[in-house]
Order: structure tokens, then sequence, then C-alpha cells
């Protein structure tokens, strides 16, 4: 009679392969055993099952030779049984594996959530954080002693975030993580961060500030902005013309415009306060030729619904159409101020411009708006734009 399900030697004689295996176990129905291909090969069990109705499931088990046959039956079941009673296990094994975990007051997570729910309920990218640290941080060090996680693991856990994610969400992870620690550090005399200087995997901070483009990089994305279509090339002339942030620029509405300015509500403002941009003519004259859709009350929109956003995606398209590379687009706001103090701006009126707040006395006490003053600082900035991106040439008459 021949043998139902897998058994044991046909384990032993699966072989990783060029695609990844998965092969049914016949006798507990929803359970298989994984092979990943080559080079790692490595095996596992998982078994698959439906919740909440209809939803399709794969839940993990464990690794073989680890886990058994025998016991990887077992757990089938039980997850089958569980899920056939209306509960799901996935959520159950994880809201299992969080409570151990939160028990312990020390664990990574533990001391992420707190500082979290204390100083980090300060922060505008608060949910950010919390959703970084769940998906790339917890899984792999959620549970760990805070104390006891070497610099080593850390290095290993941006080496993964950098191969599968990027460079710059390993660093963005990183000064999470710094930011915790060091806060950590304050509250517990003993502990000691192990995260030192030199483990960024982009360029360092200082440096990457200090980029803004010359006359010859801002020729060609100022021609490639003026000849391209859509709403992403309107919003890099809008940026350098208005040395706005992205996001204020970005996000702005039709409601924000007021005749000639641009009034940022605090709401958006990094600042938390109004701030009011009378736009230069040239600024003026882009906007007038923006489209509008009904029912979305965005300046900047590509679906006519939304916000625009995948800027990551339109400026490597914009990057090959230029010809510039290694910029950002928070380099056009200090391009444009830049370009302020060439023009002979004072640097208050250009300050005001950005929406920096102006230190001292004078910025507690003078609340004057600097109206005409920002206007004058925007048409001198939209002239040196134009006399670089358009140089009237010398021509000389000679007469026969």
């Amino acid at each position: 009679m021949q043998s139902r399900g897998l058994t044991h030697r046909k384990l032993e004689l699966v072989k990783a392969g060029d695609k990844r295996q998965e092969i049914p176990d016949g006798l507990v129905l929803g359970l298989y055993f994984i092979c990943q291909p080559k080079p790692s090969g490595a095996k596992s069990w998982a078994v698959r099952f439906r919740v909440h109705g209809n939803k399709p499931v794969k839940m993990t088990l464990g690794s073989w030779p680890l886990l058994p046959l025998g016991r990887a039956r077992e757990l089938g079941r039980d997850a089958i049984l569980a899920a056939k009673a209306g509960r799901d296990p996935v959520a159950e094994r994880k809201a299992a594996r969080a409570k151990a975990e939160a028990g312990t007051a020390n664990t990574l997570r533990n001391v992420c959530e707190t500082y979290l729910s204390r100083d980090g309920k300060k922060l505008r990218t608060a949910d950010q954080r919390r959703r970084l640290l769940e998906r790339l941080v917890y899984p792999g060090l959620g549970g760990r002693q805070v104390d006891g996680i070497t610099r080593g693991e850390l290095i290993a856990l941006l080496d993964r975030i950098e191969d599968q994610n990027g460079v710059r969400m390993a660093d963005m992870t990183l000064a999470v993580l710094r930011k915790i620690f060091n806060w950590y550090a304050i509250r517990v005399e003993s502990f000691r961060t192990p995260i030192v200087k030199g483990m960024a995997r982009g360029k360092p901070k200082d440096a990457a500030r200090a980029r803004i483009l010359n006359d010859e990089e801002l020729r060609r994305v100022w021609t490639a902005a003026s000849e391209g279509e859509g709403p992403f090339p309107a919003l890099v002339k809008f940026l350098l013309l208005t040395a706005a942030r992205r996001n204020e620029a970005a996000r702005m509405t039709w409601d924000e415009l007021d005749g000639i300015d641009w009034i940022l509500p605090a709401s958006r403002n990094k600042t938390k306060v109004d701030l009011l941009r009378p736009l230069s003519k040239a600024a003026q004259a882009m906007l007038a030729g923006m489209p509008r859709f009904a029912d979305c009350p965005y300046v900047f929109t590509g679906d006519g619904r939304r916000a625009l956003g995948g800027f990551s995606k339109s400026k490597r398209a914009f990057d090959r159409t230029c010809g510039v590379t290694g910029w950002t687009l928070h380099d056009l706001r200090r391009t444009a101020r830049s370009l302020m103090s060439r023009a002979g701006v004072n640097a208050d009126h250009a300050e005001r411009v950005l929406g920096h707040v102006i230190g001292g006395v004078r910025g507690v006490y003078d609340r004057y708006e600097f109206h005409t003053e920002k206007q004058q600082a925007y048409e001198a900035l939209s002239a040196l734009i134009e006399n670089i991106t358009n140089p009237k040439k010398n021509v000389v008459a000679f007469r026969g």
C-alpha cells in the first residue's frame, strides 16, 4: 500500500533547484513543505487556510529540519481548526509575540514604544517612525534586551535594509534608532548606545546640504522644466521661483491663492504660522497656465484628484531629460536662496521669503509683513533666473 503524505525520506530527497518549490503534504490538507531556489535552498513549513469568510492566508510555521514533520502537522492542524472556528491564527501569533515582548520592560520594542508615546507624540513624523520600526526593526530585534544589542547586530540590520530597501531607508532607520538610543541613555545611566559616528550609508549630512545648481545646471533644469509636460516640470519651475519647500508647493490648493499672494496656512507651515508670499509675475504666469480639475483643490495634480506625489520616479525621468544628476528638489530651495543673495536681496528679506523665523528682538517685535520687500525679492530672483537661463547675446553690427 502506497504511503500517504510526506515522509522523512521524501523530505531528505528534495533538492533545491532554480525555482521555489511548494510540496503539499497530502495528509494535512493545506500544509506545504517549502524549498527555496538556489543558492539558499532553505527549507521550511507553511500552512494555507482562509479566515473571515474567504480571505486566503499563508502562515509560516518554521524551518526544517528544526521543525520536524510530525510537529509541523500538529501546528498545521491547529491553525486550520482555529481558522474554521472563526479565529485568525496569524493575528493571534503576532499579538502573543508582541505581548510577550512588551512584558519585558527593556526590550527594544518596549523602549521604542515608550519613546513614541512620551516624546515622539510631539513629532509630525511619529506615525511614519512607528511604521518604519514595525516593518524593519521589530521583526529582527524587537524582542531583544536593548542593552544587549551589539553594534554588529545593528550593522547587519542596516546591511539588510540597504540591500532590500536602499541606502536612504537604511539611513532613515539609523537616524530613528540613534534618536531613541540617545533618549534612553539620558534616562538610564548604565546604558551606552552602540551607535557611533560613521555608520551612515549615504553622504555626510553636511555635504548633502551644501548642493546648489551652478549656472549651467540651472539652464538645463529650467529648459527641461519649460519644455516638459505635466505637473512635475511645472513644480520644478515653481520651486525655483518661490524657494518653497517641496510639499508646501506640491500640496498647494487654489484656495490658498489671493490675487498675487500665496498664503501658506499655519497648518502646513513648519513654523506653525501663516506665511504670505507675494508671487513674482513669472510665477503668476506659470500658475495661470496650470489646468484646473473639477472637485480637485490642488494646483499640482497628476490625476485630477490628489496632490502630486511619486516624486522619486518623476525626478528620475526628469534627470534623464535635463542631464543633471546628484541633486534633490530641496536643492532648488537652497539654489533660489543663493540666487537672491547674488541678486542683491537683503538677507532678512530673503529669509522671510523662505519662511524662516528672524531671531532676536526683531523677530519678536517686528510683525510688519514686508509685503513690498518680499515682492521685490521675488522679482529680483525671477529676473536673475531669466538672465541666467536666457542670456542676452552681444550683437555687433558691421557697416558695409
